[in-house]
């Protein structure tokens, strides 16, 4: 599911800003997002950790460090970078080095990483800024891989999860997720992040991987999960409630549980020659 639906158009400065405030939301609960939040395909980092010359790798809005401990896991010396002063504290608990800063603001002072990485969070990113960072960062031939967990519900669901949101928030962020398959969101998205990378100058022509999987989810699951993502994360107590009432009574008439089906889309480019 997307955290947010992608704009189909470049977001307005405004917008930007307004995005910004979500992403500052999730450290909120950082417990639970660390808990609730889908993990990475194993062959994802496998197949980045051994596309990079070396072990060094610089986690953009790494948050509580999902993704980073798997990279840590895979033999990796991880590096995170997080606007969120909660998520990084928690990253913190679990190990990981985190340096608190907006990417486009951070000072990689000198540093070189293999692989620049960002999962579930390039989006808050400006494509093209976050790019020449990123390039700045990275040896030659160093990768840069940011990827996103796609999900998609079983159709008994679609229309019950909708019909809760048109209920409860007839026009928001979270109403939408539910209007258009994860992948169709994310397509301009994907091009967006292929343009910045290509206005650098820096990287030769990114690639696309996709990786499919499965997650079981209980009823009980899936509540969890659903106060971290973007849409969720600032609405008023009483309409959180409201959603999880409605979307906890869908599941329980399809017999208690369900599985998403996701696709983990990753785009890739790797620097050049040039210093």
């Amino acid at each position: 599911m997307p955290t947010v639906p992608p704009e189909q158009e470049r977001p307005s400065e405004r917008e930007l800003h307004q995005h910004r405030e979500v992403a500052e939301s999730f450290g909120v609960d950082a417990e639970r997002y660390d808990r609730a939040r889908p993990r990475y395909p194993q062959a994802l980092v496998d197949r980045i950790v051994a596309a990079c010359p070396g072990p060094d790798v610089l986690d953009v809005g790494c948050g509580t460090g999902i993704a980073a401990r798997q990279f840590a896991a895979a033999g990796c010396k991880v590096l995170g970078v997080d606007v969120d002063v909660r998520m990084a504290d928690l990253a913190r608990q679990r190990g990981l080095e985190v340096e608190v800063a907006a990417f486009e603001a951070w000072d990689p002072a000198g540093r070189k990483f293999d692989a620049v990485v960002s999962g579930q969070a390039w989006h808050w990113v400006d494509p093209v800024a976050g790019a020449a960072k990123a390039a700045r960062a990275l040896r030659p031939g160093g990768r840069l891989a940011m990827f996103w967990n796609a999900a998609q519900l079983p159709p008994e669901l679609l229309e019950s999860f909708a019909e809760v949101y048109r209920r409860v928030l007839p026009d928001p962020l979270a109403a939408r997720q539910w209007t258009m398959s994860a992948l169709d969101a994310y397509a301009a998205l994907y091009a967006r992040v292929a343009d910045g990378i290509g206005e650098t100058g820096e990287f030769g022509d990114p690639e696309q991987w996709r990786f499919d999987w499965q997650r079981p989810y209980t009823r009980d699951e899936w509540l969890d999960h659903l106060p971290t993502t973007g849409g969720h994360t600032r609405l008023p107590r009483a309409e959180l409630q409201e959603v999880l009432t409605g979307i906890g009574a869908a599941i329980d008439a399809v017999g208690g549980a369900f599985v998403m089906r996701y696709a983990t889309v990753v785009v890739v480019a790797t620097r050049g020659d040039a210093a």
